[in-house]
């Protein structure tokens, strides 16, 4: 066998290890990318049932409910242009009070509510999830002038349904 040949099986060998090392991290990293769903989307249908997402939005004033002494609360989300029910069983963060924003992570049942399993709230008075901001920034942006639409600013963040490359477990923001 030449130098040269020896040459070529080397750098063919690490080139086939890069590729293979590339693959296996797309592959790890395909489970934590967590795609991101305004209600809109959600109620049109473009929502994946049964596969973990984010949904944000406004939490509808006086949507929430739950029974004394449980942990499964109900509560609509809403974009000011469609609402989504929610079903949360856990203890709810803090921050969490209606007319806010939030960020849900969780399913969506074949029925359309939307099964939560984790809520990030806002961290301040003043803080929206970057998603929820700019997704009610364009519904505020589409609807006529007078119907009532609220804008929030926000900083640029994916549209509905790219991915968010955070890790499903860590909030965004």
């Amino acid at each position: 066998m030449t130098p040269r040949r020896k040459r070529l099986y080397v750098v063919l060998a690490i080139l086939g290890g890069v590729a293979a090392s590339v693959a296996l991290a797309v592959v790890a990293t395909r489970d934590n990318v967590s795609f991101y769903y305004d209600p809109t989307k959600v109620a049109s249908g473009q929502a994946p049932l049964h596969k973990r997402f984010r949904v944000g939005g406004m939490v509808v004033k006086g949507s929430v409910a739950r029974k004394p002494g449980d942990l499964e609360v109900h509560f609509v989300l809403t974009d000011f242009a469609h609402e989504v029910p929610v079903s949360y069983t856990g203890v709810l963060p803090d921050l969490f009070r209606e007319g806010q924003g939030i960020i849900a992570l969780g399913t969506l049942s074949p029925n359309g509510t939307f099964v939560a399993d984790e809520v990030l709230a806002k961290h301040d008075e003043k803080y929206m999830p970057p998603e929820v901001a700019a997704s009610l920034k364009r519904k505020a942006e589409a609807a006529p002038a007078g119907t009532g639409g609220a804008g929030a600013a926000g900083a640029a963040s994916p549209a509905p349904g790219e991915p968010l490359h955070a890790p499903s477990g860590a909030p965004s923001g």
